[in-house]
């Protein structure tokens, strides 16, 4: 198998690290994928796309607007690329994005928002999605950490700019998406109207070949957050995406005749990779919602002859609970629910199954592999199926795609025993370059050759020679709410300085609405006067909706290790009353 080409950056990386991550990529049992990738990169696809399929839907478009009975815009293949094509001589001749340049994003779900990635890439430079819920020093610590020359922001995902000016800071050209908003100060702040621009814009810049563009540099910078500390930013390559969109395409069984539906944030890699990167690999059609709504979502479905969706298990229970009654005679192509990027718990992979009659393939993965390491297999007899899902205590997550390989280490680096538990591990052609600019969390995530997840599970042995794995918990301390990442520590800071509290917790608890939510335990000076209320008022001031600890608990008890280090993890059956509640801000 010839070895993925690993760039040595001295910023990224001393050389012994450099072998490490080079090791995470050879793997003998894996084919070598330039003998079946159809692309290089993504250039050469979207001109076979343009060339082949030019008049084929390629994509639907609805803004969640109160008449959604049909898409707000639809592009065919030919008008989609045309339009990379014009945003990238745009990008290149008026912005002075290059090969090996960054563009941040803070944007949302639109097929402008889709079409600036792409265009990006056809540059050969990279993208830096940023998530709209950040907080304003975080955005600039993205942007600035990623050496992004521009930023290209929604109008929408602000009501006030001032914190994202001051952030990014006066180097950074910035443009905005006005999309129908009136910000008549956007001028005046140095925000140009990128619609306005690309409206005006009709030069003819020579763009790369599809040859100059190469698969192996950075093509996709996703900031994760970490358990202490600024986020990290993974770096992946087209090459490492085009693998998992083969990966995902062959288990799933997506070709041109196939509809998916995008209904997760584009800013996160099951968005940008599973409902829009695979089905332009497969020439499939995709219906791009602009955010998630339970209402009217099966007759989306059955509009559109939707196979396939990727979900996280806060919208399977938001299904649940919209109570919409899902006739199987309208939607008889239909395949089954892609679900990973949060907890599933067997209480709602089984509730969801018996309402609707419809499949859970539970899988795994992390921006550090792409998106997707493994699936359930989606051969499985019903009866096959509900065994791994329910019968273990957790649901699977399935075996490992045709592109990587899994295991179970120890702390030491050695494969476990069947059955016992230790860190998942993975090595393949879509395992990231590495984190930007981060030599320490580089040579911690390598340390024995393999990517190490932080994530603790087991595997067992199934029919056919397949291994079946599982995801028990977090050896990092991450909260995932909704699919999106939280470092406690970060709401640690908050709790900690408000007047009153002498220590104060974040503490990550199973919530059937999000996977998980966000508590906090707190620990009070003598003679403070601390309520539950004012704990969440005061951090409602200081931190984005998602963070704000939901339920305070108050005592002195607090558990820690030898060396004084506090654990969360044994906290968290102080809110086991709370897993069935839905906290609305």
């Amino acid at each position: 198998m010839a070895i993925q080409p690993i760039r040595f950056d001295a910023k990224s990386m001393d050389e012994a690290t450099h072998k490490l991550i080079e090791a995470a990529h050879h793997c003998e049992p894996l084919p070598d994928l330039s003998d079946v990738l159809p692309f290089a990169n993504f250039v050469e696809m979207w001109e076979n796309l343009s060339g082949n399929h030019a008049e084929r839907t390629w994509l639907a478009y609805y803004p969640c607007a109160a008449d959604d009975e049909k898409p707000a815009a639809e592009f065919n293949f030919r008008d989609f690329s045309e339009l990379i094509d014009r945003i990238a001589g745009l990008l290149s001749t008026h912005y002075g994005i290059r090969a090996g340049g960054s563009v941040a994003t803070l944007t949302i779900n639109q097929p402008l928002t889709v079409a600036i990635y792409f265009a990006v890439w056809r540059l050969g430079a990279r993208v830096v999605p940023v998530n709209p819920s950040e907080a304003d020093d975080r955005i600039g610590y993205i942007v600035t950490n990623s050496e992004a020359s521009l930023l290209v922001a929604h109008a929408s995902t602000r009501e006030n700019f001032t914190g994202v000016e001051k952030a990014v800071g006066s180097n950074i050209k910035r443009a905005i998406i006005l999309d129908g908003t009136n910000r008549p100060d956007a001028a005046s702040a140095g925000w140009e109207d990128f619609n306005a621009v690309l409206d005006r814009f009709d030069g003819k810049p020579l763009l790369p070949a599809p040859q100059d563009v190469d698969p192996h540099a950075d093509a996709l910078v996703v900031y994760t957050s970490g358990t202490t500390g600024n986020p990290k930013g993974v770096v992946l390559t087209q090459h490492q995406m085009l693998a998992d969109a083969y990966a995902i395409t062959r288990w799933h069984g997506i070709d041109q005749h196939t509809v998916m539906m995008n209904v997760l944030p584009i800013h996160h890699v099951n968005g940008i990779v599973v409902t829009l990167l695979t089905p332009a690999y497969a020439a499939a059609q995709v219906v791009v919602n602009r955010r998630f709504r339970s209402g009217g979502f099966w007759r989306k479905l059955a509009r559109h002859d939707v196979a396939i969706v990727s979900v996280v298990p806060t919208l399977l229970q938001f299904l649940i609970e919209a109570d919409e009654e899902c006739v199987q005679e309208d939607i008889p192509n239909f395949r089954h629910f892609i679900c990973g990027a949060g907890p599933l718990s067997v209480e709602l992979a089984r509730d969801f199954q018996d309402k609707f009659g419809l499949r859970i393939v539970h899988g795994y993965g992390l921006s550090e592999t792409v998106c997707y390491s493994c699936f359930l297999p989606i051969d499985l007899e019903w009866e096959d199926h509900t065994h791994w899902m329910y019968d273990h205590g957790f649901p699977s997550i399935g075996c490992p795609v045709d592109t990587n390989v899994m295991s179970i280490h120890d702390e030491n680096g050695v494969v476990v025993a069947e059955g016992q538990k230790g860190e998942i591990v993975i090595r393949g052609h879509n395992v990231m370059t590495c984190y930007f600019h981060n030599p320490q969390a580089n040579a911690d995530a390598f340390k024995h050759g393999w990517f190490r997840s932080g994530d603790e599970g087991f595997r067992l042995h199934g029919p056919g020679d397949r291994q079946y794995y599982f995801i028990t918990g977090r050896i990092k301390e991450l909260i995932i709410r909704g699919g999106i990442n939280l470092s406690p520590f970060e709401i640690d800071e908050v709790l900690m300085s408000m007047p009153g509290v002498r220590v104060g917790l974040a503490v990550g608890f199973d919530n059937r609405y999000w996977g998980e939510e966000v508590g906090a335990y707190v620990q009070l000076q003598s003679d403070a006067k601390v309520t539950e209320q004012d704990v969440i008022a005061y951090c409602k001031e200081r931190l984005p909706w998602p963070k704000v600890p939901k339920v305070v608990i108050f005592g002195d008890d607090i558990p820690v290790t030898s060396t004084g280090k506090y654990q969360r993890g044994k906290l968290k059956p102080l809110y086991e009353a709370y897993k069935d509640k839905q906290f609305k801000e």
